[in-house]
């Protein structure tokens, strides 16, 4: 007759996830109806079955791998980490510097194929874990050109997907679907708006999220992709990208100045509406919450 289905949401939850995904699943279980569980896919299918569960049950669906803060209290998650199986890397074309790079890709690895920028990089970091750690991505305002990225895979907080790169009028890369269309375009409106430019006249970027990827240093153009960079796992699944190793800059805290000590009122003013921009860019990109909201201190 089968198994008779749990009364318990987490265990089913877990029942459904592990009957779907073909990677590893492992339950840490549950304490008063609050459970964490871990997955590392096997393919990228088996994150998006657990996208559409986690909405289903009201679970967060957390990156592993990144310093996080700790798990908000009354809320079960996910924590879902890219592995071997989802490690591919290989240049595109023949002599030419773009690379095609999978989340589960290590930076030790990139940098035995010929990414020397990552000599003092954590070698033992995944590409998933580098590009959304806030520390490591942490490059002066209007910089984010630094990182290499030319284009993102993203499967965003409502199942749909989406591949980001250079946008403007030589763009070849049109945006799939309306939602995407809108999306892109609230956070022009938002970059537009006096608190970004406040922020975008500092020098470190204060903010979490790094909306200054459409306020471009001059002479060089925005790039969508740029969006996911230091974002913690708060805003988007990366399913891959492509990394331009001549484009790369050095490490962030190696490139910009140290924080000054002496500062007048409008960088106070800056650093407070930060937090405002933090607060707005979240609720575009994930209105329901699907992914952790605190996402990495910083």
């Amino acid at each position: 007759m089968g198994r008779r289905p749990s009364r318990d949401p987490w265990e089913n939850f877990c029942q459904r996830l592990r009957r779907t995904a073909a990677g590893s699943f492992f339950d840490y279980g549950a304490d008063q109806g609050v459970g964490s569980a871990r997955l590392v896919p096997a393919e990228p299918a088996d994150v998006h079955r657990a996208r559409a569960l986690c909405a289903e049950y009201g679970v967060l669906l957390a990156l592993g791998g990144v310093p996080q803060a700790a798990q908000p209290l009354g809320q079960s998650m996910l924590w879902v980490e890219p592995g071997r199986e989802m490690a591919g890397c290989r240049r595109l074309k023949e002599g030419g510097s773009q690379w095609f790079v999978q989340p589960g890709c290590l930076l030790g690895e990139l940098e035995a194929a010929g990414f020397s920028q990552f000599a003092d990089w954590p070698s033992y970091l995944t590409v998933a874990a580098w590009l959304a750690d806030r520390t490591q991505c942490d490059w002066d305002s209007g910089q984010t050109h630094l990182s290499g990225l030319d284009h993102a895979a993203v499967m965003l907080a409502d199942g749909s997907t989406a591949t980001l790169g250079p946008f403007g009028a030589n763009s070849s890369q049109p945006l799939p679907t309306l939602s995407m269309q809108q999306l892109i375009s609230s956070l022009f409106e938002l970059s537009a708006r006096t608190e970004a430019q406040a922020c975008r006249r500092l020098e470190p970027w204060p903010a979490r999220y790094r909306l200054d990827a459409l306020l471009p240093a001059e002479g060089h153009t925005i790039n969508l992709s740029h969006l996911v960079l230091g974002q913690g796992g708060a805003l988007c699944w990366v399913e891959w990208v492509v990394l331009n190793e001549r484009r790369m800059g050095p490490r962030p805290d190696a490139a910009r100045p140290q924080f000054s000590t002496h500062h007048d009122s409008s960088e106070d003013e800056a650093w407070f509406f930060a937090a405002d921009l933090d607060s707005r860019v979240k609720a575009l990109f994930d209105p329901s919450d699907l992914f952790p909201y605190t996402g990495q201190d910083i």
